[in-house]
């Protein structure tokens, strides 16, 4: 399998990756961890070769085939789902059009269309359109969306798309980065099954717990330009690394107590003439010591995200209400209709539902940014709305710093306000300047989650806001929910993250049909 050598990446002066060697096992399932701004897509984009390396080498032999599945779908797609998905196969749609080419000079060049025909044969070009909808049909899609334009699907619909298009060029070394994100939760069960089954090696970036868990056998940390490895699943990971951790903390200290008595003796005696020889041997040593103390370098990520949700006005006792609602695009097909739900103060909801049935659509319509089609829909008393969209390039401005996006976003806030929110999420000081537009994705979630918590909302709409979040910060996320004192409707596919903090679940199916359950009446999702 693929094989790093010596592999060194820069961004200016900050080292990313330091002197990295490592041979991909075969079959193996490897989850990449790390902080947000880590490096961790930095790493999979030079194996795919989409990144340039400073130093080193990336060996791919000949046999490997590898599949990438990125965090955002294609721009541009094929007009049809159908020849999206077949054009995965990047191989056998080049080979097509020779095919195409050795028709037109058929007449004359008979001999190179039957060659070229043979070849097409031989590598399965003639089975590639029903592999494709195979493929499809496996991952959910209908046989009669074959023909429909790709641009109007959801999120998670476009996602699976791509990885349709990744499954039809038969990977044998496939590279997930978050493939979790968009994707509803009956489709990463699915996905997790397919990849238990998989023949070959896997190479995935995710922040999703149980995800990492139900799948990989091995975890690459990624920290302060670092890439340590680590044998079993995440829970593992966690064990290992904190009996590394003390290990080298221990003999750090062992290292530091020798520096101290060398030191000691050399303050004491480097003035003796008769003791010189010996002092400057101590000298010698110490100088070792103090190199070998700065090559133990502890695998972590010290500094940890910290989320101050305040409510500056306390809202009435009912935040919103939705009578016999509808929403969509037009009244005459709305994607849900029937919905009631009442939203009292302090009530903290999640809504569950299968991709493209709806579940953005409603929040945009409760923040009013997509009218309601029908039904009564009524705002409470004191109410405040602070709305984390899923798409943060919706919002933020890519040719402006992280704090003047905050600024800007959160009307009233002042620069040293910005800037101390932006601090206690870790985008502190040169990086709160950075331009938004060259930051990660979780550095930019973390930016228009900043501007979120500036206007001390009452009533938080989150739709997707793990997406691209580092667990720790996830993580911290939750708690801040849990000790939040107002209210929360949000969209998410995590299930540690749901399950940590909501009190209802918003069940929402495609036979519009919704209900309100209580977390105290049902189990864990």
């Amino acid at each position: 399998m693929i094989i790093v050598r010596n592999l060194i990446k820069k961004f200016g002066n900050r080292l990313i990756i330091n002197n990295f060697s490592f041979q991909f096992p075969k079959d193996k399932k490897i989850a990449i961890i790390g902080a947000n701004g880590a490096g961790k897509t930095t790493f999979l984009d030079i194996i795919c070769g989409f990144e340039e390396r400073d130093d080193g080498d990336i060996v791919v032999p000949r046999e490997c085939i590898v599949g990438y599945l990125p965090q955002i779908p294609c721009e541009h797609p094929k007009d049809t789902i159908l020849d999206e998905c077949i054009s995965g196969n990047i191989q056998l749609c080049e080979l097509q059009n020779k095919l195409n080419e050795s028709l037109l000079n058929i007449a004359d060049d008979y001999d190179t269309y039957e060659k070229i025909e043979r070849e097409c044969s031989d590598k399965g070009l003639y089975a590639l359109e029903a592999d494709a909808k195979g493929i499809l049909v496996g991952l959910g899609f209908e046989n009669s969306q074959f023909r429909d334009d790709p641009r109007n699907l959801s999120g998670g619909w476009r996602m699976r798309l791509e990885l349709a298009k990744m499954l039809i060029n038969n990977p044998n070394f496939i590279i997930l980065d978050e493939p979790t994100n968009h994707l509803d939760l009956p489709s990463i069960t699915w996905l997790e099954q397919y990849l238990k089954t998989f023949k070959g090696t896997l190479l995935f970036v995710s922040h999703d717990r149980d995800f990492i868990n139900n799948l990989a056998d091995m975890v690459m940390h990624l920290s302060n330009a670092n890439m340590n490895v680590y044998h079993g699943d995440f829970e593992s990971f966690l064990e290992q690394k904190d009996e590394a951790t003390k290990s080298i903390i221990k003999e750090k200290e062992t290292l530091k107590k020798k520096q101290n008595q060398l030191q000691a003796f050399v303050d004491r005696f480097k003035a003796k003439a008769s003791k010189a020889k010996q002092a400057q041997s101590k000298i010698r040593t110490l100088e070792k010591l103090k190199q070998l103390e700065d090559r133990l370098v502890v695998d972590d990520d010290s500094r940890k995200v910290k989320f101050r949700m305040v409510v500056e006005t306390q809202s009435g006792k009912i935040v919103a209400e939705l009578e016999n609602c509808a929403i969509g695009y037009s009244d005459e097909a709305p994607l849900l209709e029937g919905l009631d739900l009442r939203i009292t103060r302090g009530n903290k909801i999640a809504v569950i539902g299968t991709n493209g049935i709806g579940k953005s659509t409603l929040l945009k319509s409760i923040v009013g940014e997509i009218p309601f089609t029908g039904g009564n829909f009524t705002i409470g008393t004191n109410v405040t709305m602070g709305y984390y969209e899923q798409e943060q390039l919706n919002i933020l401005d890519l040719k402006m710093n992280a704090v003047d996006n905050v600024m800007k976003l959160a009307s009233g806030v002042t620069h040293q306000q910005a800037m101390t929110i932006l601090g206690c999420l870790l985008i502190a000081k040169d990086n709160a300047k950075k331009l938004v537009g060259v930051m990660s994705g979780g550095e930019k979630s973390k930016v228009a989650m900043a501007a979120l918590l500036a206007r001390k909302s009452n009533f938080l709409i989150l739709d997707e806001p793990t997406n691209h979040l580092d667990m720790s910060s996830a993580e911290a996320l939750s708690e801040a929910l849990s000790a939040y004192e107002g209210t929360v409707l949000t969209v998410s596919h995590n299930r540690a993250f749901i399950n940590s903090f909501a009190t209802h679940i918003y069940m929402v199916d495609k036979h519009n049909k919704a209900e309100l359950i209580s977390c105290d009446d049902s189990s864990e999702l």
